[in-house]
């Protein structure tokens, strides 16, 4: 009985594997569809890149401008007498020279150097290996009394001039940069 079964089943198989199953599209057909979609991906990718080339430039002007003016209004806050020069090496981040030359909690007082070096940093995120920055005295300008309201005063526009930048830890540095101008 077993084999009835089986040679029953096997010849139903044979049976609906040799019917004309339904044709297939002609390749000639799909071709244009999906010759269309990759055209038109194509498209949407020239649009986003050229949205993208025409906007960073521009958010980085306007960042740039916003230092600038902070720059000039501060730039008799320091105190540069006993600053030191350090040549930008590869790898090098305002933040992480600061942690260098201040102390390994102080990163987030790189504005000072910023403001020092304004003549060559116009952005924190744009140093380049080769510039030579000056590097003030941090305890010498904290304690200056003269100083300390104007750096105060110094880190909230720093502060705020991370509302304008898109960077991923823009939010955080506003924030350490807030913490530090209401310490002072």
């Amino acid at each position: 009985m077993k084999k009835i079964f089986l040679l029953t089943l096997s010849a139903a198989l044979l049976f609906a594997s040799c019917s004309s199953a339904p044709e297939a599209e002609p390749q000639q057909e799909q071709e244009p569809v999906v010759q269309t979609v990759v055209e038109e991906t194509k498209q949407v990718q020239e649009v986003v890149t050229q949205v993208v080339e025409e906007t960073i430039p521009q958010e980085q002007e306007k960042v740039e401008e916003i230092l600038e003016e902070v720059f000039q209004n501060h730039s008799q806050t320091l105190v540069l007498e006993g600053a030191k020069e350090y040549k930008v090496k590869y790898g090098d981040t305002l933040s992480k020279i600061a942690k260098n030359f201040y102390g390994k909690d102080k990163g987030y007082y790189f504005p000072i150097i910023m403001l020092a070096s304004a003549d060559t940093v116009q952005d924190p995120d744009t140093i380049e290996p080769g510039m030579v920055l000056t590097i003030p005295d941090l305890n010498k300008n904290l304690k200056e009394t003269a100083v300390q309201p104007k750096l105060k005063e110094f880190f909230t526009e720093i502060a705020d001039v991370y509302k304008t930048k898109k960077t991923a830890s823009a939010a955080t540095i506003r924030r350490e940069l807030q913490k530090i101008a209401q310490s002072l």
